[in-house]
């Protein structure tokens, strides 16, 4: 079976089909386009589960975000969503991590900072704030998406794992007017307080400090605080636990803010898509649960 047509209105919204495979009777595509954010042409993927082709009222979204070195294959090859997101009903769009082929020198040193490693938020700092403009880049292609397709803009949820998993609690809490339910896998909890963030918010935002609390999940969470509740999944055999992820940080935050987070700490667990396919089906229903009924 051939992958259904797009709505009408998809060749103007600068859209181009890289790869349509179908999927749990949706249809799982990889989309390119041109982003005013990052100057370049990314990628992206995007699940419409088959519900898009007959369902009256708009689909709910939900939004991952990958981690370091990742793209936009690694989700939709490895996290094992399009099978229970065909029974709940739910689009599931994937951007990329970072620009691609913008040629900034010194852009491909390191697997933490650079390519791969977008960090989800806006760089200030020359070459980087050329291009690196990644949180503008989310948002942008969140709204071009929801422009695009029969997708409700009223209901959209974010998640994503590891330095993705910063991106969701941070975008989500940064602009809670877009996101209605929120939840992690391994996020990088502090990074003003853990190397991978030290080097990346230095790199892209400059020496001052007090800009990078902006892009801190745990401080965002005392400052800010959270409109609902949120789901966090951390493996105990994850080699980055207490250097880099430190989720204790964000459960302190959290119980000072009075927002409800369900930590759940899983023996046995590392830092890979094999723990992230193993709790998959639960955030799924997590999400459905305030974006579906």
């Amino acid at each position: 079976m051939s992958a259904p047509a797009l709505p009408a209105g998809f060749e103007p919204a600068g859209f181009e089909i890289v790869e349509a495979h179908r999927s749990s009777g949706g249809t799982q595509y990889v989309l390119a386009h041109d982003s005013t954010a990052t100057g370049c042409r990314m990628r992206f993927g995007l699940y419409l589960p088959p519900q898009y082709q007959t369902a009256k009222a708009k689909l709910p979204l939900l939004v991952f975000l990958s981690g370091l070195t990742c793209t936009e294959q690694n989700f939709i090859t490895k996290a094992g969503a399009q099978t229970l997101a065909a029974e709940l009903g739910l689009a599931i769009l994937a951007p990329d991590t970072s620009p691609r082929g913008v040629e900034i020198p010194g852009q491909d040193d390191s697997y933490d900072f650079g390519s791969g490693a977008g960090f989800y938020v806006d760089a200030t700092e020359a070459p980087w704030s050329a291009h690196y403009r990644m949180e503008t880049y989310v948002l942008e292609l969140l709204d071009a998406v929801l422009a695009g397709f029969a997708l409700d803009g009223a209901r959209v949820g974010i998640t994503g794992h590891s330095m993705g998993g910063h991106g969701a609690l941070t975008l989500a809490m940064r602009h809670p007017d877009r996101f209605r339910s929120l939840s992690a896998f391994a996020p990088i909890a502090s990074p003003t307080r853990c190397p991978w963030g030290q080097k990346a918010l230095a790199g892209y935002l400059g020496g001052d400090e007090t800009l990078w609390a902006g892009h801190d999940a745990s401080l965002l969470l005392t400052s800010r605080g959270w409109k609902g509740d949120i789901l966090v999944d951390q493996g105990l055999d994850d080699s980055f636990l207490e250097g880099q992820l430190k989720p204790e940080l964000l459960q302190e935050a959290a119980a000072k803010a009075g927002v409800s987070l369900t930590l759940r700490r899983q023996p046995g667990y590392d830092h890979s898509y094999y723990f992230i396919a193993s709790f998959m089906g639960d955030h799924l229903r997590w999400h459905a649960e305030r974006l579906v009924r």
